[in-house]
């Protein structure tokens, strides 16, 4: 009888600790996929974009497309934004002003 108590009572312990390392696990994870604050700064609303595109576009704003060309670029896009796919991002680097000071307006589809 004492044999099957001691059994038990490991059992418990391990079960314990297994749960208790799950949950470390999955608080772990929850971490690593909060988004990091330097992929952007603010995010804003068309008054704000509104406010500050023209025609021309002012020299010290770009206005980026981040879209696929073909599949949603191309079939409509605000007036004077560049095209940078997402996917294609490192390839477009060069397409970035120079002045680390100009402001840069990102917009995408939005989350799907």
């Amino acid at each position: 009888m004492k044999t099957n108590r001691v059994k038990f009572l490991i059992l418990a312990l391990i079960a314990g600790l297994v749960l208790l390392t799950g949950c470390t696990a999955t608080q772990t994870a929850k971490v690593q996929k909060e988004t990091p604050s330097w992929v952007f700064h603010d995010t804003v609303d068309a008054e704000f974009v509104k406010a500050n595109r023209g025609v021309p576009m002012p020299a010290n704003v770009m206005l980026v497309d981040a879209r696929p060309y073909k599949g949603k670029y191309a079939k409509g896009h605000i007036p004077g934004a560049i095209c940078m796919p997402f996917s294609g991002f490192d390839k477009s680097i060069d397409k970035l002003p120079e002045n680390k000071d100009d402001l840069l307006i990102f917009y995408c589809q939005g989350p799907t």
